[in-house]
């Protein structure tokens, strides 16, 4: 349930927010009226019902409020964990008390961080920037010590999706204004060229390389616009420290002109804030750890934290109808959403949350946590993230509000949290009244009241009751100003959250005013105890009921002295020690069933009292004697409980045997004798899912319901247990009668051990045609009890009568939830179907999956930003990963060790980075790998994981953590599947379809893929090839009902080794090594080996060649030719080069050698050998005529008279013509000369061409540069700039921060 899970955007115009009077609605009625007589008979209703666009007189606020205008949040401090609050958004600027609203704000995701730990000293005025670009300090900017810390921000790792798409769309289009006419221009040019030239027969050499350039100018145009992508600017960061704050500049003009950038103080300082650039309204604020060696920039990952806040906490002194809850309540601002990975929250980020709430206690008291994130956990009652928010509720006394989720209406479908270890959390379910209806929602009917149907349900899978109250899931808020919107409609859980917590500080306000003693445990005891039960709801969506502040007010003052005030209640029930008792019994199971539970008080911790003295005698003077009801007689239970500083076990037993089949709910509630009035002091939950029996066979399996009325929000649960050989399900509706288009919600869900609601679960939208039926199909787990639930959309008005079937289907393999084959045998499978089946087996394999160790690992203590108070450092396990991509694909770096766990997870953090050779980040993913992938082209990568924990020898056990990089086949490779092993062995006829009958079994066999279907580059000793493999005919069952194909690959083919090489080959091979290092050495040593091997060998043209690689590198990007500079070299090396390249040259007879490449056969009996022969001289002939080609053009870019420069053209005309007799200027090591020559004659359109080519082999800084120059020269500003602009990006000095 990340953030964009958990609210759902409506459209809403902000002029909703602009009411007229009745007064003035009635004169412009009358105006109306003068003016068609037919207008004026229609009545119009001025009185817009705004309480439904911020409902607050549903729980009581308003009244509350208006009674006690001072109780309005004041005196307290709400914090917000979500995707980030925009302190420029309307209602946010102050409270109603005329302070800052916002007062801290942290991004706590690190997405924003900087690496500021470079220091310059200024020179000249200038210092360099990260970037290489010279930044001009301001006159004006105080620095007294002179230290200017750089770092680089790129803010497309900052922005929320939309306003990164908007900036790509503007720059885009800034990039048409130059592109189109560049294109438009060179097209003109060339068809020009062509006209002129179209009478002639033959074109000369000149006219040749022409036409050639021209055609090259439009062709790279083209790419260009093809393969155009906007990786996003790469802004400076400078940070000083003016003597009394921290200050940063950030150059969003790349231009180096610092007076032009955003400059702000740190927040906590001065609460100054500024948007990023004017186009993108990004509100940013900066803060600064580690001494100055982070920058961190604030941003927002998306709209959804300003909403939360606005309900919580919004003012409007001129508007009151749109305040928040508690509008004069203070606001922290801690993003856990990284924007990097979309808005999902990780454990770095929630930690270091928790860190920044417990360092404000020290300087200010955080009253509450409004929560409104949340994922689903496969297990609730460990997780290192749990443990960390538990220490924040019981040592800091912070009151934790938290969504419930968004993937109702099943039940059991709480996330996490409030869904942990201990149940000290406020979890808020989503509610909608009938005034939201008409006013938020523009509903054409009144709806009745209830929870809205996607808001999740409890009990927690370990029977906790998830929720506490339920409150309005719905507002028209206030949104971030880069929306380019005032206000939004948001609905969800995450709207709910928000309310409560703003009640919550609407209570501790007026406590504190009061001087009353309070605690998280009591503002939680007392917001249940004190809802308003809801008779029409179930108590699954409700929790306790409906907030109501004036009763928990009342509950809270008046019983402010009770015992239990700072007492929280651990329940352990069963064996598994559940917080709950959650049972699904079978069939045939009749006996009650008996739980034992552990019933021990935990009392508030003061995270200043570091060793309890304060609260051992509370503990000593703990005592309450309880009578224990419950209203449900199918729970027996002692009557009382005598309830000291100690565990106490009491035994409960829940007859099941006589209960209808469905859902059923009871709560055993704890009173104190003494005083009954202020409510249970705890409640132990009990949920039973009672199954409802299927037809026994040979009827077909599925429930049958017809003329089933269903109203808005009318929702049908059956509770099945599935029978073993089912594998799919399908729900079938067809109308009867009534409205029609109404939508239903579909949810079919499992629960299974350890395994979170989200692993066996289907949640469709179904909308009815008025005649065709429609179907939900869905996977099963055979023997588990499933759930299946049937509700027409709140929001879906009118009534319908349907028929329905919930149908089970199943072709049941023997192989569990995976089939592993082994390249070495067959895969063998046996079916059994349910019923009656078409079988017709599918295997495809889609990826390849090898398995990598670190290459590199470093533990390191984390910064101060890191350490749990009061002293629980937090380390850094960083494993880097290299491997080699052979082709373009798309990548899905997995760590199966960690992944698919966040809150349940024994580790904090799990982020991994994608790095291509150049150190441009290609991609970041974190606990869910099926979230995350990118499009990779051939060539090297760096995959860097960061995990995180406070104990040293856990990470310390991660060294040598393998991880598996995921790579999508370009073809799929299709398995072929036989009736018999026979056949499968001999290739005879393949599986084609055949029926099945129930309760038969079938034998079926799938081959291995051939080896020539695999690329062997791809396959080495570890490497899996996964896909899928499907069974049904039926076209629901086989888009449902698949599982999980791995084909363990075997290594491919060794080659024979070497023959020994004769003896006299001795020699060849001496100096075959020496030319191997020539070029690795500088100088006298060159020098002296050169003249060593020639001495030795006189004839061995290879010592010439790696002479010449030695002085001039053939494919070193950094002696590539300038546009703008002479060659940084003399005439006289020139000249060298020149010499030894007719060394080779003159040795070689290019005729004959001609003449061989040109045969077609060979048949001599040493054929091989001269082949080898004449193939080396190619290539030292080919390197020879680059080298000297290189040097004529330095010779005539350093010449100055005509003449020469006209003689060593001529020169470089025939030496051209020599090597296109033997290779392509397109040939890898002819490339490099190629865009010599292309520079030399000016011909920047093929210049630019071989450039790009040689950035697809091996990007490189020092080509993109060249490639910048030439367009340059063509006049094409547009690519230039946006060349130059990027190579901060594709060329990083170092990896970014997590």
């Amino acid at each position: 349930m990340t953030m964009t899970a958990d609210s759902r955007p409506t459209k809403a115009d902000s002029s909703l927010f602009t009411f007229r009077n009745k007064s003035e609605c009635n004169h412009n009625k009358r105006k109306l009226g003068t003016q068609s007589s037919k207008m004026a008979d229609v009545p119009i209703d001025c009185d817009f019902p705004v309480w439904g666009l911020m409902p607050k007189k549903e729980t009581g606020v308003v009244t509350f409020l208006t009674k006690n205008v001072e109780y309005d949040g004041r005196n307290t401090v709400i914090a917000i964990l979500d995707s980030g609050v925009d302190p420029a958004a309307a209602g946010l600027k102050e409270t109603s008390t005329g302070e800052t609203k916002v007062i801290e704000r942290f991004d706590c995701s690190g997405c924003g961080d900087v690496d500021t730990s470079t220091v310059r000293k200024v020179v000249d005025g200038h210092i360099t920037g990260i970037t290489g670009r010279k930044l001009t300090i301001p006159s004006e900017w105080d620095n007294p010590k002179g230290e200017w810390r750089v770092g680089v921000l790129y803010p497309f790792s900052l922005y929320p999706s939309k306003v990164k798409e908007r900036i790509q769309e503007h720059r885009k289009n800034n990039w048409d204004v130059g592109h189109k006419p560049a294109f438009a221009q060179a097209s003109k040019e060339l068809q020009e060229f062509e006209n002129e030239v179209a009478s002639k027969t033959t074109l000369t050499q000149e006219e040749k390389l022409q036409k050639e350039e021209l055609e090259a100018r439009v062709e790279v145009l083209k790419e260009a616009e093809k393969k155009y992508t906007d990786l996003g600017p790469a802004y400076d960061c400078v940070l000083f420290h003016d003597g009394t704050v921290w200050r940063a500049c950030i150059d969003t003009s790349e231009s180096g002109q610092l007076s032009a950038g955003t400059l702000l103080g740190e927040y906590s300082a001065t609460h100054e804030h500024a948007h990023l650039t004017p186009l993108d309204e990004m509100t940013v604020s900066v803060n600064v750890h580690d001494a100055g060696n982070t920058l961190e920039v604030v941003g927002m990952c998306s709209t959804h934290g300003t909403h939360v806040a606005a309900i919580a906490a919004g003012y409007f002194p001129d508007a009151p109808d749109k305040n928040g809850v508690a509008p004069g309540a203070k606001i922290v601002s801690l993003t856990i959403g990284d924007s990097r990975l979309g808005s999902m929250e990780t454990g770095t980020a929630l930690v270091r949350a928790c860190i920044k709430v417990m360092e404000l206690s020290k300087t200010m008291k955080i009253d509450v946590i409004n929560m409104s994130y949340g994922e689903h956990a496969h297990w609730s009652n460990a997780g290192r993230v749990g443990d960390v928010i538990s220490s924040v509720v019981n040592r800091y006394g912070v009151s934790w509000v938290v969504s419930a989720g968004n993937h109702g209406p099943a039940l059991a479908t709480v996330g996490a949290p409030p869904d942990i270890a201990q149940p000290i959390l406020i979890g808020v379910g989503a509610y909608v009244s009938a005034e939201m209806m008409l006013a938020a929602y523009s509903m054409r009917v009144r709806g009745a009241p209830g929870a809205f149907s996607w808001s999740s349900r409890g009990p927690c899978a370990d029977g906790a009751a998830g929720l506490s109250v339920c409150a309005p899931g719905g507002a028209v808020a206030s949104v971030a100003r880069f929306t380019l919107r005032n206000c939004q409609l948001m609905n969800g859980t995450s709207m709910a959250a928000p309310h409560v917590a703003g009640a919550v500080a609407v209570l501790i306000s007026g406590l504190k005013a009061q001087e009353l003693p309070y605690s998280p445990y009591s503002i939680k005891r007392a917001l249940e105890n004190s809802a308003t039960y809801l008779e029409h709801v179930e108590p699954w969506a409700q929790g306790c009921g409906l907030l109501n502040i004036e009763k928990a007010f009342e509950l809270l003052t008046k019983y402010h002295d009770q015992p239990e005030c700072d007492v929280t209640f651990s329940l352990k029930c069963g064996t598994s020690n559940a917080k709950g008792i959650f049972l699904r019994p079978r069939l045939e199971e009749a006996p009650p069933k008996d739980i034992g539970v552990t019933v021990e008080p935990q009392f508030l911790e003061n995270y200043m009292d570091e060793e309890n003295k304060l609260v051992i005698p509370k503990q000593i003077a703990y005592g309450q004697r309880l009578a224990l009801t419950c209203a449900a007689a199918w729970v027996s239970h002692p009557a009382h409980l005598d309830l000291m500083n100690a565990p106490r076990p009491l035994a409960v037993r829940v007859s099941t045997a006589a209960l209808p089949p469905g859902p059923h709910f009871a709560s055993i509630d704890a009173y104190d004798v003494s005083c009954v009035g202020k409510g249970p002091a705890f409640r132990i939950p009990i949920t039973v899912l009672q199954p409802q029996p299927l037809a026994a066979p040979p009827a077909a399996p599925q429930l049958d319901e017809k003329d089933v009325l269903f109203k808005p929000s009318t929702i049908k649960r059956h509770i099945v247990v599935v029978p073993l050989e089912a594998t799919w399900g399908v729900v079938r509706i067809t109308r009867r009668g009534g409205e029609s288009g109404a939508r239903f919600l579909v949810h079919a869900m499992q629960l299974a051990p350890r395994r979170s609601c989200r692993a066996h679960d289907t949640h469709r939208m179904l909308v009815l045609a008025p005649a065709a039926p429609v179907a939900a199909p869905f996977r099963l787990l055979g023997g588990v009890t499933l759930e299946v639930v049937i509700a027409k959309y709140w929001a879906n008005v009118g009534d319908i009568t349907v028929d329905y079937s919930i149908e089970f289907h199943g072709l049941k393999p023997d192989f569990g939830s995976r089939l592993t084959m082994s390249a070495a045998a067959l895969g063998a499978v046996q079916l059994a179907a349910l019923r009656p089946q078409e079988v017709q087996p599918s295997a495809q394999l889609k990826h390849i999956e090898p398995v990598y160790r670190p290459s590199e690992s470093k533990l390191v203590p984390l910064t101060a930003r890191d350490v749990i108070p009061p002293s629980r450092q937090v380390y850094q396990l960083l494993n880097t990963y290299t491997f080699h991509i052979a082709k373009a694909t798309e990548v899905s770096p997995i760590v199966p060790m960690l992944c698919d766990m966040l809150y349940e997870s024994e580790f904090e953090s799990q982020m991994w980075m994608l790095y291509n050779s150049c150190k441009q980040l290609m991609a970041v993913g974190d606990a869910y790998p099926s979230k995350y992938s990118a499009k990779v082209e051939k060539g090297e990568y760096t995959l860097r994981l960061s995990v995180r924990h406070d104990n040293r020898a856990l990470l310390e056990r991660l060294s040598e953590m393998p991880v598996v990089i995921q790579q999508r086949l370009s073809q799929p490779i299709t398995l072929d599947a036989y009736f018999s092993q026979p056949q499968a062995l001999t290739g005879g006829k393949k599986f084609t379809s055949t029926s099945l009958a129930n309760g038969e079994l079938l034998p079926l066999y799938f081959t291995p893929v051939a080896a020539e279907k695999i690329s062997r580059s791809s396959i080495s000793a570890g490497v899996t090839l996964t896909g899928a493999v499907t069974f049904a005919k039926d076209e629901l069952g086989h888009k449902t009902d698949a599982y999980a194909l791995a084909l363990l690959a075997c290594e491919p083919p060794r080659r024979a080794p070497r023959e020994p090489r004769p003896r006299d080959d001795y020699a060849d091979a001496y100096k075959d090594f020496v030319a191997l290092w020539l070029p690795k050495l500088e100088g006298e040593k060159l020098e002296q080996a050169y003249e060593e091997l020639v001495e030795k060998f006189p004839n061995f043209l290879g010592a010439h060649i790696a002479y010449l690689h030695g002085i001039d590198s053939p494919t070193d990007p950094k002696k590539l030719p300038s546009a703008t500079e002479e060659p940084d070299v003399t005439t006289a090396w020139c000249e060298q080069l020149i010499t030894t390249s007719e060394k080779v040259i003159k040795q070689i007879e290019q005729d004959k050698l001609l003449a061989y490449l040109g045969m077609k056969n060979d048949t001599r009996c040493d054929a091989t050998k001269i082949k080898q022969e004449h193939e080396k001289q190619k290539t030292y002939l080919i390197d020879a005529l680059c080298r000297k080609g290189t040097a004529l053009c330095r010779l005539k870019a350093l010449a100055e008279s005509p003449a020469a420069k006209e003689k060593l053209a001529d020169a470089l005309h025939t030496n051209m013509a020599d090597l296109l007799k033997f290779a392509d200027l397109t040939d890898a090591k002819v490339i490099h000369y190629g865009v010599w020559h292309c520079f030399s004659l000016k011909h920047w359109g093929r210049a630019i061409k071989l450039l790009t080519k040689i950035l697809e082999e091996k990007p490189s800084k020092e080509v993109e540069e060249r490639l910048a120059q030439a367009a340059s020269q063509l006049g094409w500003e547009y690519l230039d700039t946006a060349t130059r602009l990027a190579i901060p990006v594709k060329y990083p000095a170092s990896y970014r921060p997590f």
